[in-house]
């Protein structure tokens, strides 16, 4: 394991999809995977709409510098971008970290990019930077979130209650899943049989 890892966005590629660093210049079509905006509306998500993309960015960006995430830009076999996501709670001395702020375009429905994204995330977690754990969070009312999390092979470790807030202001109960090292192996074979079957 590289410090430097920790510190810099990889580019992971694969066949559905390819992730690269996310950049100022992808907001353009960031705003275009937002389709007709519906996405944004959703109060318990953290989408962010065409008129807060800029700043969205911005923040993500920030967040970068200060050593905080690793964003990326999700783009699909057709080199259209459709969606972001990024790595999170970085603890390079456990080490552990997060996967989320992650949203897709119509584009990427029942496809295999999500599938092939979180395999690719996952791989560079636990295989280049040797993760003991990787955590995903999402909003109780999120149940669409927890379902896709829960089908990833990941388990759930609990609930945290008023754990922050949504995006209008309502207290939040975070819902913890979580892959561990050990379980990794397994959870890397089921997702790649997922990923098969969009072949």
């Amino acid at each position: 394991m590289n410090h430097a890892d920790w510190t810099r966005v990889p580019t992971l590629a694969g066949t559905h999809a390819r992730l690269e660093p996310l950049q100022m210049s992808h907001i353009d079509g960031l705003r275009g995977a937002l389709g007709d905006g519906a996405l944004s509306q959703l109060w318990y998500t953290q989408v962010p709409s065409a008129r807060t993309m800029t700043g969205y960015v911005q923040a993500a960006l920030q967040a970068q510098a200060e050593g905080k995430v690793l964003p990326f830009v999700v783009i699909n076999a057709d080199d259209e971008i459709v969606g972001t996501t990024r790595y999170y709670g970085l603890e390079e001395e456990v080490p552990r970290l997060s996967i989320g702020y992650t949203w897709y375009g119509q584009a990427a429905q029942r496809t295999g990019v999500n599938t092939e994204a979180k395999l690719m995330l996952l791989t560079h977690a636990f295989e280049r930077l040797q993760c003991l754990s990787v955590v995903f969070e999402t909003s109780w009312f999120n149940f669409a979130s927890r379902t896709a999390i829960a089908r990833l092979g990941a388990k759930q470790d609990g609930v945290l209650r008023n754990h922050k807030r949504h995006a209008d202001g309502t207290p939040r109960d975070t819902v913890i899943f979580s892959i561990i090292d050990a379980e990794w192996q397994g959870v890397k074979r089921h997702l790649q049989h997922r990923l098969d079957a969009h072949a």
